[in-house]
């Protein structure tokens, strides 16, 4: 018996070692040589302290800043411990209501026009960092206003910001809502009136 079990717990130490420990080390030692902001999450830092990461959407409410795409993801949305999305189907009376009360609000806040899809609905994650050029044009106005700033200048700033298709045909066109907000502040930033 005892020459059945031994070959059996060399082996299941042996790979254990090798797959659990050393070849996880290997890969993350690599992973930190080749690619540094990539394996630590690519975090967004802005004066020595953590604003966000550049692959996980979250939450812009002021008007002085691009808004993302609207989230499922967790009790009020951008949760990134709770990563899902609504799993409403199209004739849900839920998501319909949602979207319609989506739109309204941002005909309010950004004025009439188009709305692009990506606007009033979620993505799969419920945590996309991305929204269309479509939607980054549409708050170009109120952006500027928000900031005292010309709004041609937010569009150029917006354009710039404009990421192709990966590899030339694969995916959208997209803007980074984190990345073109900490170049908002960084170029425009909002003047605070004077404390009375």
């Amino acid at each position: 018996m005892l020459s059945l079990i031994r070959p059996a717990v060399v082996s299941m130490a042996f790979f254990t070692l090798l797959l659990g420990i050393a070849y996880p080390m290997l890969i993350t030692g690599v992973a930190q040589g080749a690619f540094p902001n990539q394996a630590n999450g690519s975090l967004a830092v802005v004066d020595g302290k953590v604003v966000g990461s550049e692959l996980i959407g979250q939450n812009f409410a002021k008007p002085q800043y691009l808004h993302p795409r609207p989230s499922a993801a967790g009790a009020n949305g951008y949760d990134a411990s709770a990563s899902s999305g609504s799993n409403l189907g199209p004739l849900n009376e839920d998501l319909a209501k949602r979207i319609k009360d989506s739109a309204v609000a941002i005909r309010a806040e950004d004025g009439q026009g188009v709305i692009p899809a990506d606007a009033v609905t979620t993505s799969g994650s419920g945590l996309d960092p991305h929204i269309s050029p479509e939607y980054a044009a549409l708050q170009a106005d109120r952006v500027a206003k928000a900031r005292g700033v010309d709004p041609r200048l937010v569009r150029e700033l917006f354009a710039a910001h404009v990421e192709g298709r990966v590899f030339g045909v694969l995916g959208q066109p997209r803007v980074n809502v984190l990345e073109t907000n900490l170049d908002l502040d960084a170029r425009y930033p909002v003047l605070q009136p004077p404390a009375a």
